[in-house]
């Protein structure tokens, strides 16, 4: 079966799922083959100035482009909203999921496995949609016998719409492999394992640095490095900044210049990312708690050490904080 088949029958598979955006694989294809069938004398003669696209190309100058960014911008925001909704009902107490069930839709699942089901939907939505991206750019650049749609995916990724560079994957990886080593209920009763969310997905580590893995499909891996560069040890207290990188919560802090009871919501707009160096990017930052709660369990003695530490600095902070407001206050 040909993959816009597929991806086709995947979305109306759907329709459960009301105002679910997807890729307009078919469309774009369309517009694709309406290019094909351009003049081919202007395209020769593109070619003999050494333009592998046709200067006037429609498609080029304000068709394909705009059309697939607005698509995949949909896609990245509907699945960043659902996966943090999904995580926030997964690590919230018993009282306020019975209570956002109660809300919620009468039909659907109430249940541990509900959870782990709505995760795996969110995994495949997430898959099928980067293949479809990553596929109508590749038929782009062999129409147009260029590079330019490797040049639109790295524009993309540094507008952080590309789906699998969301801080809501690693945190669905997170959860997965949480689910896996959770298989006691509050009783103590054995459980059967949960249905996995990914195929293979693992937390490693290669000469002691972490690195989160995971194999979405036989054309896709996505490996996440768990390594803060700023204290280069395992990031503890994990936070994404909206460029993608992952920091120590603390470290983020005074990489921004704020102070850890003002937190990174009060960092200027002008303060860069120490790695990227790309600027507006605390703000946003995302803090992975599914995350969190992986690298406690599977690094017990380094996490308690370094909670130790922290909790000194923390208290060291907010009292250094707490004697300048008052003596700004008092005007001694």
């Amino acid at each position: 079966m040909k993959f816009c088949k597929k991806y086709e029958e995947y979305m109306q598979g759907q329709k459960e799922k009301k105002n679910l955006p997807g890729v307009g694989f078919k469309k774009l294809k369309k517009i694709l083959k309406r290019c094909r069938r351009r003049d081919h004398r202007i395209a020769s003669i593109n070619h003999q100035h050494g333009n592998n696209c046709p200067r006037e190309c429609t498609v080029c100058d304000g068709t394909f482009f705009p059309e697939l960014q607005k698509e995949m911008e949909d896609v990245v925001g509907w699945f960043n909203e659902n996966a943090q909704k999904l995580l926030e009902l997964h690590l919230a107490s018993r009282f306020k999921k019975c209570l956002t069930w109660f809300k919620g839709n009468k039909n659907r699942k109430r249940s541990h496995l509900g959870l782990i089901q709505q995760g795996r939907d969110l995994v495949s939505y997430a898959l099928i949609n980067s293949v479809a991206i990553r596929k109508i750019l590749k038929k782009y650049d062999k129409i147009h016998e260029s590079s330019q749609g490797q040049a639109f995916k790295t524009q993309v990724q540094k507008m952080h719409i590309e789906i699998l560079q969301s801080p809501w994957l690693c945190e669905l990886m997170a959860f997965h492999i949480n689910l896996k080593e959770s298989q006691k209920d509050y009783s103590g009763a054995v459980l059967a394992s949960p249905p996995a969310l990914f195929d293979g997905c693992s937390l490693m580590f290669d000469d002691g640095k972490p690195l989160l893995s995971c194999e979405l499909s036989d054309s896709v891996k996505v490996d996440i490095d768990l390594t803060c560069s700023i204290c280069l040890d395992t990031v503890f207290d994990p936070i994404s900044l909206t460029c993608g990188h992952i920091y120590c919560y603390m470290c983020a802090c005074s990489a921004a210049s704020v102070n850890v009871v003002d937190g990174l919501k009060t960092a200027d707009p002008s303060e860069k990312c120490p790695l990227c160096r790309e600027v507006c990017v605390y703000k946003g930052a995302v803090h992975l708690d599914e995350l969190s709660i992986l690298l406690k369990r599977s690094c017990r003695e380094y996490w308690e050490e370094r909670r130790k530490t922290e909790r000194a600095e923390r208290l060291q902070q907010a009292k250094e904080y707490w004697d300048y407001q008052c003596r700004s206050f008092t005007g001694i």
